[in-house]
């Protein structure tokens, strides 16, 4: 009884927040889901009109939105791998036994802590200029001919440019899970004669699955909703060639001022987000339960 009186008084403490929480979800949410139903433009407000799911329609049917699928997947595989494998390599590097151990470890994790926008105008002005970035420097300096990064590689540039903040991430989660490994297995391992890869493939990564599948699950989240590297280097161009679904529904809102046809496209965008969540949730349980 005393058990029952204690959650009942817990819930009613925490029913609270969780309105809170959900009003502030459920409004924004049901405010979009309404204006995706409208013909509303910010230009024209006064030619407001019911037009059902035509906002649906047109948007699923632009074929910028196939582009932006694209895009999206190219923009999320891209950074996964480069973070995952850069995570793994760089996890290895820091947990063996070097000078200034803990200033390595802070340096490389400092990136992910420096705020989006920052880094894509260092990237854009310090690095990736092609005139007087870093890397047209190096060019000339080899005799090569600078690249235009966000002109001829908008796409790869912004994958570049969003890996680097998610590669400390992935390290840090990584390194944490190596540094669990039990040594007397590996030393055992390697008095049977095995050597460093065979180490690695067997024994090291079998033991940071389950990291690497956290690490992509949480990523995903995040990486489907890219929005200020895209604004600041390429604006989503050349084109489209560089436009996500998050850009794709800024452009139609705050460029086009179509807000019915822009919330169209966020609850796409909501809904894609859900169901590649609830997929990568699913498999990442299998990998937890195995």
């Amino acid at each position: 009884m005393a058990t029952l009186h204690t959650r009942s008084a817990a819930r009613l403490m925490m029913a609270p927040s969780v309105i809170l929480l959900f009003a502030w979800m459920i409004v924004p949410l049901a405010m979009t889901l309404y204006f995706s139903l409208l013909n509303y433009n910010l230009l024209t407000p006064e030619t407001e009109a019911f037009v059902g799911l035509l906002n649906y329609t047109y948007f699923l049917t632009d074929p910028a939105f196939l582009q932006a699928i694209g895009n999206t997947l190219l923009l999320v595989g891209g950074v996964l791998l480069i973070s995952v494998i850069g995570g793994i390599f760089l996890a290895l590097l820091l947990d063996q036994p070097i000078a200034g151990q803990g200033i390595v470890r802070l340096l490389v994790i400092a990136p992910f802590f420096v705020m989006p926008t920052v880094t894509a105008l260092v990237w854009k002005n310090m690095l990736m200029h092609p005139v007087y970035g870093l890397f047209a420097w190096i060019a000339r300096g080899l005799g090569l001919e600078p690249i235009d990064w966000f002109a001829h590689l908008p796409l790869f540039s912004i994958v570049l440019i969003v890996a680097w903040q998610w590669l400390p991430f992935a390290t840090l989660i990584l390194l944490t899970a190596l540094q669990s490994l039990d040594q007397e297995q590996q030393e055992a391992a390697r008095m049977d004669g095995a050597r460093a890869v065979s180490l690695f493939i067997y024994i090291v990564l079998p033991h940071l699955a389950r990291a690497i599948a956290v690490v992509i699950l949480i990523e995903t989240i995040f990486l489907l909703s890219v929005f200020a590297e895209i604004l600041i280097t390429t604006g989503g161009g050349p084109g489209t060639e560089s436009t996500n679904i998050t850009y794709l529904v800024y452009a139609q809102a705050l460029l086009q001022y179509d807000i019915g046809g822009a919330s169209a496209g966020g609850i796409v965008a909501v809904v894609l987000a859900n169901i590649v969540a609830f997929f990568l949730v699913r498999l990442i349980g299998k990998n937890l339960d195995a």
